[in-house]
């Protein structure tokens, strides 16, 4: 397949992307969080090839995308709740799950009777939605598995030849994918992935928020949203994160050969290596969600590494984002460094 590339000037320079979603085809595109994979979220079509581009399984659920949370209630069955979250959070990184409209094609949603809904905040995702008319279906514009794209150049390697076409964003604002919730009857807010939108954040709207344990635990089951259920952001070597106090794992990581390092940039004057990358400082979750795929990305590209190894972040705030997506690029390998005598 021919991917056009698409270079943004002006809104008027997404037609021809916009024109490719209303005729069946699939669009990678920038959005704040990281590039996403679109097609025409009634057009069960198209959501297949959105499967085989990717090499997704066909029981991880997309999300659409909508220009205006406003219409939402077009798709799906809308709640009080959901209308005060999108005022708050829409446009931004924040999907929240809700029952679907009957129209909704089965193979977007995973077979679900629920659809995610998220209206992104970036400029060019939006005009580009606005364009096409359509509600778009989307998941991260990358190969299944392997990290998500917070660059054109991520989704040049993945994805050229075998998508329509790429529109060339730049780099992603947040660099994680969107926080997904889910709204119960009783109030609750369930979360399903972590993301931008923080715990705290969610919290001064409902006093019940819970924590589904698939974001700190391996998951069996029937994912009702992305990254709930599948291995996740991986590296192709094999990733383990390191949980100790430094010395410990100074100690531990300087007796390894031929390993990759992901620590904070504080770490660096203590760590010998040639291939040790960092995503920002120890209390900069932000910064450190924006690095953490390129991080991995870099790591595949570097030849004679055969394991890597990460420090553990916070797990507060956006950190606990960058928990979630380290502990599903390691197959939650995760090993505890006694500390140092």
């Amino acid at each position: 397949m021919k991917t056009q590339i698409i270079r943004y000037t002006n809104k008027a320079s997404l037609e021809p992307a916009a024109a490719i979603l209303r005729d069946g085809g699939i669009v990678a595109f920038p959005t704040e969080t990281v590039y996403g994979l679109g097609g025409n979220a009634f057009d069960p079509a198209a959501a297949k090839k959105i499967y085989e581009a990717k090499g997704r399984p066909s029981d991880n659920p997309l999300i659409v995308h909508l220009h205006d949370y406003r219409t939402a209630g077009q798709y799906a069955h809308t709640t009080p709740l959901f209308f005060e979250l999108a005022e708050a959070f829409m446009p931004g990184p924040l999907t929240i799950i809700l029952r679907k409209r009957s129209f909704i094609p089965d193979s977007v949603t995973g077979g679900l009777d629920t659809v995610g809904l998220r209206v992104p905040s970036h400029p060019i995702a939006r005009e580009l939605i606005e364009l096409a008319g359509v509600p778009v279906a989307a998941p991260s514009a990358n190969l299944s598995g392997k990290p998500s794209p917070t660059a054109f150049s991520h989704v040049m390697h993945d994805l050229n030849g075998r998508v329509d076409a790429i529109i060339d964003g730049g780099t992603s604002e947040f660099g994680v994918e969107s926080t997904i919730i889910k709204l119960e009857n009783d109030g609750t807010i369930k979360l399903l992935r972590p993301g931008a939108i923080t715990i705290e954040m969610l919290s001064l709207f409902s006093d019940h928020i819970e924590v589904d344990p698939a974001v700190t635990q391996k998951f069996d089951g029937i994912p009702l949203a992305p990254g709930m259920k599948y291995r996740h952001y991986a590296p192709s070597s094999p990733l383990t994160v390191l949980e100790g106090d430094n010395d410990a794992v100074y100690e531990f990581l300087n007796g390894k050969e031929r390993c990759g390092v992901i620590c904070f940039d504080e770490d660096l004057p203590f760590i010998r290596g040639k291939h040790v990358y960092t995503c920002g400082p120890r209390e900069d979750s932000l910064t450190q969600a924006k690095r953490l795929f390129d991080c991995l990305r870099r790591l595949d590209d570097v030849e004679g590494i055969d394991v890597i190894f990460a420090r553990m972040p916070a797990k507060v705030g956006i950190g606990l984002a960058v928990f979630n997506r380290l502990l599903k690029a390691a197959g939650f390998s995760v090993r505890t460094l006694p500390p140092k005598r």
